[in-house]
């Protein structure tokens, strides 16, 4: 018997009902929803290499406005500052309270301008106090101010305005500002010229300077000013251009810090009683759009040398000696951010002197506006934008060799 030859199968065309359809596209929408949802933590998953080391930056908190100052409370909780404004609560975990804390005076947010540096009093499991420099408003303009308070819930009570930049100015830009106790507990807060660079080498107007007092506001004895007459005896130093990094040496005590030039001319300076850091007498930096030279040159008498200056510019902003054990290659280096730069600066030392420097993260987060390292020993960073973030640096295993 024959076999008859097999027909080819015929084609059936899927028809789908307009409800078939609808339900179709909406689970494929509902899967494209998924995927960006994740797309950020598949972005945290990225490894970044630095000298021996590998990490991940995971971003911990989304939503906050041009962040500016991040401070960890004994609980766990984060305090950040918004530049806008707003003092905000960020749990252990991450989660950004709704609510921002309330109780803060009037924040004249205006240019670089706002709400500045947070900072916890040394002894704050004691005695509750913490710390924000802002700017005010007051006769003649606008000038950096710091008040301490106790948070009470969602607001602040006790406020009390330690500090009153003098004399206030109608510009709108270099107000600093951060917030550093040494061991003695004094606190340093340090100042911008304020956009009027000749403020910074009078010795009776705050601008330009590093302010020290007592954690109450007091002047101390020991001030280098105090006593000399028409001196303002709040300043520490002068000659600054405008410092928006300031860190305490682990093993020194003392206060270090970095400060923004013109173009170009960062710097990197130990911050020490009544010494002149030269602004704008000496720079390295030049005019903005003409790169004309400013003041008299790179050096004079009496008049401090960096320790390291940028040229061109990164713009550095935050700053913070690494002591932990997460990153054992990099204990003792000292972490500044860059707002310019977009990028994280890792800086060894030999004492005093830096010897080399590492470029981490560059064009990967945006601006760096502030450096910490968390109670959990990983490094924190806030990114400045309008819907900054902190981000957690967190190592890796070193990379196995196939």
């Amino acid at each position: 018997m024959r076999a008859l030859p097999l027909s080819p199968p015929r084609k059936r065309r899927l028809t789908l009902s307009p409800l078939a359809r609808f339900r179709y596209l909406l689970a494929a929408g509902t899967l494209l929803l998924v995927v960006a949802a994740l797309l950020p933590s598949l972005a945290n998953a990225q490894v970044f290499s630095g000298d021996g080391q590998r990490f991940r930056a995971v971003t911990v908190t989304e939503g906050l406005e041009h962040p500016w100052g991040l401070a960890f409370l004994p609980d766990g909780r984060m305090l950040v500052s918004e530049r806008p404004g707003r003092l905000r609560l960020v749990s252990a975990d991450g989660k950004l309270d709704p609510q921002p804390v309330g109780g803060l005076p009037p924040i004249a947010a205006v240019g670089q301008g706002g709400l500045l540096d947070v900072a916890l009093h040394p002894d704050y499991a004691r005695n509750g106090w913490l710390y924000l420099s802002y700017a005010g408003e007051g006769p003649g303009g606008y000038g950096t101010e710091v008040l301490r308070a106790k948070l009470d819930g969602h607001a602040l009570r006790d406020v009390q305005v330690l500090f009153r930049l003098q004399p206030k100015s109608t510009t709108s830009h270099h107000f600093g500002s951060r917030l550093v106790f040494d061991r003695q507990g004094y606190l340093y807060i340090t100042l911008g010229d304020r956009g009027e660079m000749d403020r910074a080498q009078r010795l009776d107007d705050h601008a330009g300077s590093v302010i020290r007092l007592h954690d109450d506001g007091r002047v101390p004895a020991d001030n280098p000013f105090v006593g000399r007459a028409g001196a303002r005896p709040e300043k520490f130093t002068l000659g600054n251009r405008n410092i928006q990094g300031a860190a305490l040496h682990p093993q020194t005590g003392e206060v270090w810090a970095h400060e923004h030039g013109p173009q170009g001319g960062d710097e990197i300076n130990i911050i020490r009683a009544g010494v002149n850091y030269g602004w704008p007498v000496i720079t390295y930096g030049r005019n903005y759009v003409t790169g004309t030279k400013i003041g008299e040159g790179t050096a004079k008498s009496g008049m401090a040398q960096p320790l390291l200056q940028w040229t061109p510019s990164i713009a550095p902003s935050g700053m913070a000696f690494y002591t932990g054990d997460r990153f054992p290659a990099w204990r003792g280096n000292l972490f500044v951010g860059a707002l310019a730069g977009q990028m994280l600066v890792r800086l060894q030392l030999d004492g005093e002197r830096i010897v080399r420097e590492e470029r981490l993260l560059e064009g990967a987060l945006g601006r760096i506006r502030d450096v910490r390292q968390g109670p959990d020993g990983h490094i924190y960073l806030l990114t400045d934008s309008p819907q900054g973030r902190i981000v957690r640096l967190e190592p890796l295993p070193a990379a196995t060799a196939k």
